[in-house]
């Protein structure tokens, strides 16, 4: 039985609803349905909603320009950036030229912004990790709403420290969890609450990281070092135990993990491997990991180099002066790069997931195990099975128009994040602050699990 069809994104704009059009009932994740409304609120909804939101990006590299200040450059009538704060002065001039953002509201540091008085209905938190927890506190006790990268924090009680100051603020912050607005993972969860598959009994989840991503972001990057950044199952793998908590829609009770950084390891580098690959390095045509051969021949994530310019000269200046240039293995990554958590939910519900940092390719798959059924769904195509009868629904992303990355999950939280903030109702959006909790606390108790080598419980 083959799904039907339809335009994601006029629907979607039209309605400010994430959901898919199917041969299936469809889910509602929003309360609030136009269908509902009396026509006096829908004037006064329709009045809020010919003003753009207005918002300050503090960080305008990969995830502030070119996931959430991009929204803003296709949907200038929706989101308006007027403040910019990088102290990359290309990033920032680019932010500015853009949205023609005046000197006075351009800065060099986040702590800038808040020197001054309020200018913005909204702040959009897109620097790094360790950079999380100062501006979202700054911004709440300024009375911005958020909307803000994953993870949250770098801690659980720096988490509950913005979560307490959103309540008492009666702030909208929206957490970066960009999967539960992409139509694959809409699908799947349309699927397990139709219950045509029955009530679930067990989750196999597999995030694949690529040696290219790997290698990239978690051992010469950003997020390689957990004291500038997180654990990989919080700083990459959030959105993972966010999906099993969503989909499952129960309380996590225990969880036990095991994992270690196995290979990226100063031990395992060739023989006379010097500390960067422009060194002359003897096993640089054998190894996929050179960095001249990853970001000078491939040209694999050069947003992430910081360069204003790209050509040969620039990225060879990089390699031989930044990060990137480093061998993988003589860097300062302590980072596991492999790890499989067991999480037990409510109602005996068992969940697996596989992080492994060494495939050829990056993919989720998820296997859902249910009384009636099973649904396989590999983020090209879902598959639900019934057990009685062996009747197959299948759908597959060719069906839908995919406008931004992680599947169409970006422009889909930044719409919703719009939304909520023109109206003041945080019930347009699925991945609250309050909603985000759950998942991180099991992040941190599985990172808690491998390091003790115990059961943790969750409790949230």
């Amino acid at each position: 039985m083959q799904m039907n069809n339809f335009n994601r994104h006029s629907v979607i704009k039209s309605l400010g609803l994430a959901t898919i059009a199917s041969a299936m009932p469809a889910i509602r994740v929003f309360p609030n349905d136009f269908g509902l409304i009396s026509e006096s609120k829908s004037e006064e909804i329709q009045k809020k909603m010919s003003q753009p939101v207005t918002a300050i990006v503090l960080g305008a590299g990969v995830r502030g320009w070119g996931a959430y200040g991009s929204y803003g450059r296709k949907f200038p009538d929706e989101l308006q950036v007027v403040g910019v704060a990088d102290p990359i002065p290309y990033k920032r001039e680019r932010m500015s030229r853009a949205f023609k953002i005046p000197a006075e509201n351009q800065f060099f540091t986040w702590e800038e912004v808040f020197k001054r008085p309020k200018f913005a209905d909204a702040i959009i938190i897109s620097t790094p990790d360790d950079l999380h927890y100062g501006p979202a506190m700054a911004g709440l006790q300024m009375g911005y709403h958020l909307l803000l990268e994953k993870p949250i924090a770098q801690t659980w009680k720096e988490c509950n420290d913005i979560l307490k100051l959103t309540e008492k603020k009666k702030a909208i912050v929206a957490v970066g969890h960009v999967l539960r607005y992409s139509p694959y993972f809409l699908k799947i969860k349309e699927i397990i609450d139709s219950g045509k598959i029955g009530d679930v009994v067990s989750v196999q989840h597999l995030e694949q990281v690529s040696y290219l991503h790997m290698s990239h972001g978690y051992v010469r990057g950003s997020w390689g070092n957990t004291k500038k950044s997180n654990p990989i199952i919080l700083s990459k793998s959030c959105h993972d135990t966010d999906m099993l908590r969503w989909l499952i829609n129960k309380p996590c009770t225990r969880v036990s993990s095991l994992g270690s950084l196995k290979f990226f390891r100063k031990e395992n580098a060739p023989k006379g491997a010097p500390l960067r690959c422009t060194d002359g390095c003897p096993a640089e045509k054998e190894c996929p990991f050179s960095a001249k051969r990853v970001y000078l021949e491939m040209r694999y994530g050069l947003n992430r180099l910081n360069l204003e310019t790209v050509n040969e000269e620039t990225i060879l200046r990089e390699l031989k002066n930044g990060p990137y240039g480093r061998c993988v293995f003589h860097c300062d990554n302590d980072v596991v790069d492999h790890h499989v958590s067991i999480f037990e939910f409510e109602n005996q519900i068992t969940a697996s997931f596989h992080l492994v940092g060494h495939s050829h390719h990056g993919s989720r798959i998820t296997h859902v195990f249910a009384t009636k059924g099973d649904l396989y769904g590999d983020e090209l195509s879902i598959v639900a099975t019934q057990i009685l009868t062996g009747e197959q629904e299948k759908w597959d992303i060719s069906m839908v128009k995919i406008d931004s990355d992680h599947g169409g999950g970006d422009d889909g939280l930044t719409r919703n994040f719009v939304k909520a903030v023109r109206l003041n109702d945080p019930n347009y959006l699925t991945s609250t602050i309050q909603a985000s909790m759950a998942s991180h606390l099991m992040g941190f108790k599985a990172e808690e699990s491998r390091k003790k080598g115990t059961v943790e419980k969750v409790n949230l």
